[in-house]
């Protein structure tokens, strides 16, 4: 297999490759001067060759005389093929902007300028086309008026220079320029995690599906599993081409053609904008806050709920914004948005975007990714643009830093990563570099400040005190009660894991739901402790699964029925037993052992846990066995499907906290 068909070249021994684009109106020459400095033909389909003109991307690649690889991308220049041309220069490392000399800046020549702008590209050159059809007066013209054109622009300072491919004037001067900037590029890294943004899919007979595209970001090595997203097909790459020649691995930057194979791997099943990317990374989003900056030519305001056709990377979609700023969004303003697509995409923060008019005829502004999780509600308050603001930071570091500075502060370290596409050393440089505290529960790692987290522990533990001063005959405050009362107030799932690194280090304790401080403990008095050591026999041994209920155990041991119920709501309180249903207790090692049951018929009936297997397995009746399903039913540790239950493993540790016999079963 040969990348996009050509014949390959001997891959550069430096390690140096530079994409090159080419931008500039229809018939300005972009296919003819890249035949002139390659040696290859980028039309390939027949009705280019019958029209004359570019519709679909092409390429070529050329070796210069350091050895380094050159990759070009000829996109198409007429306006109904804007589209193939924003998939081509996305990811370019250097451009070539062609203005025909004689006939000087055209409507797409300015529209590509635009673009260039808005994708941030800086290096390059303008070729002053057909210059052999033009007098030195009329191409000194040419020249002052397209530096003009470039003033504002992030091509300001680039080079134009006259060429002419019949005549080669000019042809050296641009290989040299292209060469020696290929030679001071700097090796591509394998930073992050690997996005190769496809622009072709085609099969080869013998060979299988291929994709090509440019890489984005990480590395890819023969053998990899990856998956096309948004669609989450997975996919194992077989074989791998860079540059054209076929290669080991492919980085971020590079020119890739991958041989992709899987059960739902075809040619239909992946299309131009899919991305190709590391499984950690597979998560679509249709919602996305974003900076934008609207073209100053544009004759009117950015109105609510704009329709507009949304182009990242490679792909092209129906989109509408909604402008987050106070007043108009005016032409030359530059503010926050949100992007709300008609469907998913694999994206990044921090990638470039481009938008259009819903009809596809000019080009609108473009701008930057921030948050690829954009709330649906209360996405303009004070807090939230706040948010936005440090979103929209050059550095991973600087936006940490933000986030963790203004309210909710504490960032989902998890997903900042994938929504960046960083790899697990990458995060772990960060949070040592930042001195987090990081919470790990299950697969999510949340970070906090360690100021914040000083603050949280401190507040937390004042809380306790406080509470167990004021209900000394409590023997502690309820997970969820002490959740609401702290400030930052955070998520379940990362409260829970904060909770576990205090307990782990002995500075708080959790009976059964109730978390206390070590220094406070219930005592039972001695007529109290006397009737618990009678009746925990009856409750952990004697009638263990089907315990007595308080009246029964009032007729067994002769005791009041009302002071039996005072003593075991006491025992509830200090975490010795649960209260199943009314008047029925059951003690917490009894509870953790019904459970490692319940898990154990799950495992063996595919998931499906049903009342007549648990009855059986603990011989203890019907309506006790429902009474037990039902009060984890309550717990969220089992959900009820139908006649069955099924586990919700994540909540096991609800009743396995400090002692479980199977915690690893979860």
């Amino acid at each position: 297999m040969a990348c996009d068909g050509r014949q390959p070249l001997a891959r550069s021994e430096t390690g140096r490759v530079m994409i090159v684009g080419t931008a500039g109106h229809i018939d300005h020459g972009k296919t003819a001067l890249v035949r002139a400095l390659t040696g290859v033909d980028t039309d390939r389909l027949k009705e280019e060759k019958e029209r004359g003109i570019s519709i679909d991307l092409g390429f070529a690649y050329w070796s210069t005389q350091y050895g380094d690889t050159v990759g070009f991308v000829d996109v198409p220049g007429h306006e109904r093929f804007i589209h193939n041309m924003l998939a081509g220069v996305t990811g370019i490392d250097w451009v070539i902007l062609a203005v025909a000399a004689n006939e000087g800046m055209k409507p797409q020549t300015n529209e590509h300028l635009a673009i260039l702008d808005l994708l941030g590209v800086t290096r390059g050159l303008v070729a002053l086309t057909k210059s052999d059809l033009v007098t030195d007066d009329d191409l000194q013209a040419v020249r002052s008026t397209v530096r003009a054109r470039l003033a504002a622009t992030t091509l300001s300072s680039v080079p134009i220079v006259a060429v002419s491919s019949l005549t080669g004037r000019g042809i050296e001067r641009i290989r040299k320029d292209i060469a020696d900037a290929a030679r001071n590029a700097e090796k591509k890294s394998s930073q992050g995690r690997f996005r190769l943004a496809v622009d072709r899919c085609f099969t080869l007979p013998g060979i299988g599906t291929v994709v090509t595209g440019t890489a984005m970001s990480g590395r890819v090595c023969v053998g990899d599993t990856l998956v096309v997203s948004p669609s989450g097909i997975k996919a194992q790459v077989r074989s791998i081409h860079v540059q054209n020649s076929k290669a080991a691995e492919g980085r971020g930057g590079d020119r890739c053609a991958l041989n992709l194979t899987g059960s739902g791997i075809t040619k239909q099943s992946i299309s131009r904008g899919d991305i190709v990317l590391d499984p950690a990374l597979h998560s679509p989003s249709n919602r996305i806050d974003a900076s934008l900056r609207l073209l100053v030519g544009e004759n009117k305001p950015l109105s609510q709920w704009m329709p507009v056709k949304l182009h990242h990377a490679a792909t092209e979609m129906n989109a509408h914004i909604l402008h987050l700023s106070d007043g108009h969004f005016a032409p030359g303003r530059e503010g926050f948005i949100q992007l709300v697509l008609d469907r998913s995409i694999a994206a990044t923060a921090g990638d470039r975007f481009v938008v259009r008019d819903i009809s596809g005829r000019r080009t609108l502004g473009g701008g930057r990714f921030a948050d690829l999780r954009a709330p649906a509600r209360r996405r303009r308050t004070p807090a939230r643009l706040a948010q936005l603001a440090y979103l929209s930071e050059s550095s991973e570091r600087d936006i940490l830093v933000g986030l963790l500075e203004c309210p909710p502060h504490y960032v989902d370290l998890t997903a900042f990563g994938r929504d960046r596409a960083l790899s697990d050393s990458e995060i772990d440089n960060l949070a040592a570099e930042l001195a987090l505290v990081l919470v790990a529960v299950r697969d999510r790692v949340f970070a906090l400040s360690s100021s914040v987290a000083a603050g949280l522990t401190s507040l937390l533990l004042d809380t306790l005190a406080r509470f167990h001063r004021e209900n000394p005959n409590l023997i502690g405050i309820g997970f969820e009660q002490l959740r609401l009362v702290l400030q930052p107030r955070l998520p379940a799932v990362a409260f829970s894991g904060f909770l576990q690194n205090l307990i782990q280090s002995q500075r708080v304790v959790l009976n059964g739901t109730w978390i206390r401080l070590p220094s406070h403990a219930l005592t039972l008095t001695g007529p109290d402790e006397k009737n618990w050591k009678r009746i925990f026999p009856l409750l952990s041994e004697t009638h263990k699964f089907k315990p007595p209920k308080v009246r029964e155990l009032g007729k067994l041991l002769a005791l009041n029925e009302t002071g039996a119920r005072r003593l075991l709501k006491t025992l509830a309180q200090m975490g010795k037993v649960q209260e199943v249903s009314h008047d029925h207790f059951f003690t917490r090692d009894v509870l953790a052992e019904i459970l490692d049951i319940i898990v154990d018929i799950s495992d063996a009936n595919d998931g499906q846990i049903g009342t007549a297997i648990l009855r059986d397995r603990l011989n203890n009746g019907r309506r006790t066995s429902i009474e037990l399903l039902e009060f984890f039913d309550r717990h969220g540790v089992t959900i009820r499907r139908g006649d069955f239950r099924i586990l919700n493993r994540h909540r096991l540790d609800l009743f396995r906290l400090g002692g479980s016999r199977r915690v690893g079963a979860a």
